[in-house]
């Protein structure tokens, strides 16, 4: 069993995963559970609307009516333009909507998104400014949807550079990491359409980077959402089952 030391700051790293990230909630939900305070959040892609859903309602029962009866309808729209497929327009105002026109540092924790500068590949560490803004550019997948300007920089995922949005926390004054990890086990199935195989060579290329990268958390949690789409949003309650099983099993409980 996991004994957290008491007087250690968490810092907790929510990584990308599409629609996988519903586990994130389960996850969160066993973590109230068991009594582990977070004094840090990190996110990236879906980890990052998750996370700023969670960081302003202050409890995983809000994320959890918030992403239950979400569709891809709520969050995404048709925008083709020389750069992508479709727009994440939507999810901007979705999160707007939902936790307000909220900054960085209105939110009750120190918090930081990840996002990619797609001009030159470097990591953009977002923690200032618009909430909603940094969820839109975290979750820009490239060539599914068109790049998000903030700052006159052009930012996409930022699962391109750090899937599980590790390295900030240690910055931010994290003493103890915990960090979940959606991808690493997940196989594969036959993509059934663009969407599919665009998500699929996307999470291909991250996989390699993000074992290494994982090595420095204190705790990491890797449920095998194998049987799960990416894109599906239907099975939102059992990645949240999934999510909650893996965390109390990581920490010596049973669920």
């Amino acid at each position: 069993m996991i004994e957290i030391p008491k007087d250690k700051k968490i810092g907790l790293a929510l990584g990308g995963g599409a629609v996988l990230g519903a586990a994130h909630i389960g996850v969160l939900k066993a973590l109230e559970e068991l009594d582990i305070k977070i004094s840090y959040l990190t996110g990236t892609s879906i980890g990052a609307f998750i996370g700023s859903i969670y960081a302003f309602h202050k409890d995983y029962s809000s994320a959890k009516e918030v992403v239950i009866d979400l569709t891809w309808r709520d969050i995404t729209s048709i925008s083709l333009s020389k750069f992508g497929l479709f727009s994440n327009q939507k999810m901007h105002d979705f999160v707007q909507n939902t936790i307000g026109d909220v900054t960085f540092e209105e939110a009750d924790m120190p918090m930081a998104f990840i996002a990619t500068n797609i001009s030159n590949g470097e990591k953009v560490v977002l923690k200032e400014g618009k909430v909603a803004d940094a969820v839109m550019a975290s979750s820009c997948i490239p060539g599914l949807f068109h790049p998000v300007e903030i700052n006159d920089t052009l930012l996409v995922d930022g699962g391109i550079v750090e899937n599980v949005p590790i390295s900030p926390l240690a910055e931010m004054g994290a003493e103890y990491i915990i960090a979940i990890d959606l991808n690493t086990n997940h196989t594969y199935q036959q993509p059934k359409n663009l969407i599919d195989v665009l998500l699929n060579t996307f999470h291909f290329t991250l996989s390699s980077a993000t074992k290494l990268q994982t090595k420095t958390a204190d705790v990491l949690i890797k449920p095998d959402l194998s049987e799960f789409s990416r894109v599906d949003v239907k099975h939102a309650q059992e990645l949240m089952d999934a999510g909650y099983n893996e965390t109390l099993k990581a920490f010596g409980e049973k669920g």
